[in-house]
C-alpha cells in the first residue's frame, strides 16, 4: 500500500473523510452528518472515528497525516478556532491537539474555503497553475487563495475573507459590521433576499429563482445579473490586486452561470485594465463539494 493521507471536511451540516494517496487518487470515503446539537465532544469523537476507521481500513503505517478544514478563522501556529459563527462551541477549543492527542497522528487544520482552493490547484480546474483565487457561493462568500502553490494566509491565518469586500459603497449591512460587502449582494442567501425583496416570493431558495430564470421570468433574470454585477466588481479588484492567470467559483449557484456570468465578465472588463491586458481566466471550479477534501488531504503531503 502507498503512503496515503486522510482528509476531513467538517461543515455545520455534513461530515466526510476520505483517504487519498500522494497521486490524489480517493482510497476510501466515509461521509456522515455533522450533529452540533449534541456537542463538542460528540462531534470530536465523530471526526476521530471517522479518521480511525479509515486508517483501519488502509493501514496505520503508510499514513502520512490528517488535514482538516473547518469553517472559521484559524490560528495557524497553535491549532485553534476563532471567529466560527456556526459552531460557537469551538471558539478558541484547541481541537488540533485534541485529535492529534486521540489519534496519535499528525493532524493540520486549515479553513474550509481555503482547503477548497488548494484542492481545486492539487486536482481541480487549477492544476496547471500555481496561483489562483477561489470564491465559493454559498450561503455566505468564502474564499481562498493560492500563491506559489500554497495557501495565502496572512497574518494570524485571517486572510481571503473575500466574502467581505465591499461592491456598494452604502449596500446591504452585513453581520461582519460592514454595508455592500459580495456576500450580501452575490451569495445564495443574497439572491433568495433580493427574490423576496421584488415580490417574487417570501420562501425561494436560490434553486427556485435559477428554475424562475430557466422559465424566462425577467425578475429572476433581473437577480442574477445584478448578482453578477456584484461578483465582477469582486473578481475585478482581486485581478488588479494580484494578476493571477486563474479565478475560480464555485458553489450551490453556478448552475445559472449562464445566467450571471456575461453581467460578471462585462463588469471585469470595463473595471479591470489588467484583465483587459492580461491573459486571464474566470472559470467554474471543477470539483464541486469534493474539492474541501482534497485540499485538506494534500495538507499532510505539503507540510512535512
Amino acid at each position: 500500500m502507498s503512503e496515503y493521507s486522510i482528509g476531513v471536511d467538517l461543515g455545520g451540516t455534513n461530515l466526510r473523510a476520505s483517504a487519498i494517496d500522494a497521486q490524489g487518487k480517493m482510497l476510501d470515503k466515509i461521509a456522515g452528518s455533522t450533529d452540533l446539537a449534541a456537542g463538542r465532544d460528540a462531534v470530536i469523537d465523530d471526526m476521530v472515528n471517522s479518521i480511525e476507521t479509515l486508517r483501519t481500513r488502509l493501514g496505520e503505517h503508510n499514513l502520512r497525516g490528517v488535514g482538516i478544514g473547518i469553517p472559521g478563522f484559524i490560528l495557524m501556529d497553535k491549532g485553534l478556532i476563532i471567529g466560527s459563527n456556526n459552531m460557537p462551541e469551538f471558539e478558541n477549543y484547541p481541537v488540533r491537539d485534541e485529535i492529534e492527542k486521540r489519534l496519535g497522528a499528525k493532524v493540520i487544520l486549515e479553513n474550509d474555503a481555503n482547503a477548497a482552493a488548494l484542492g481545486e490547484k492539487w486536482m481541480g480546474a487549477g492544476r496547471a497553475v500555481d496561483d489562483l483565487v477561489l470564491l465559493t457561493l454559498g450561503t455566505g462568500i468564502g474564499g481562498g487563495i493560492i500563491i506559489g502553490g500554497r495557501v495565502l494566509h496572512g497574518q494570524l491565518g485571517m486572510a481571503a475573507e473575500l466574502g467581505h469586500l465591499t461592491v456598494v459603497a452604502n449596500g446591504n449591512p452585513c453581520g461582519c459590521g460592514n454595508r455592500g460587502c459580495v456576500e450580501k449582494h452575490a451569495s445564495a442567501t443574497a439572491i433568495a433576499s433580493m427574490a423576496r425583496l421584488i415580490g417574487l416570493g417570501h420562501d425561494l431558495t436560490s434553486e427556485d429563482v435559477y428554475h424562475l430564470a430557466e422559465a424566462g421570468n425577467d425578475r429572476a433574470i433581473a437577480i442574477f445579473r445584478s448578482m453578477g454585477e456584484a461578483l465582477g466588481v469582486a473578481l475585478a479588484n482581486l485581478i488588479n490586486i494580484f494578476n493571477f492567470p486563474l479565478y475560480l467559483l464555485s458553489g450551490g449557484p453556478l448552475p445559472a452561470w449562464d445566467y450571471f456570468a456575461p453581467a460578471m465578465i462585462e463588469e471585469v472588463t470595463r473595471r479591470s485594465f489588467t484583465y483587459r491586458h492580461a491573459p486571464t481566466r474566470i472559470e467554474k471550479a471543477t470539483l464541486g463539494n469534493e474539492a474541501g477534501l482534497y485540499g485538506a488531504a494534500y495538507l499532510p503531503f505539503i507540510h512535512s
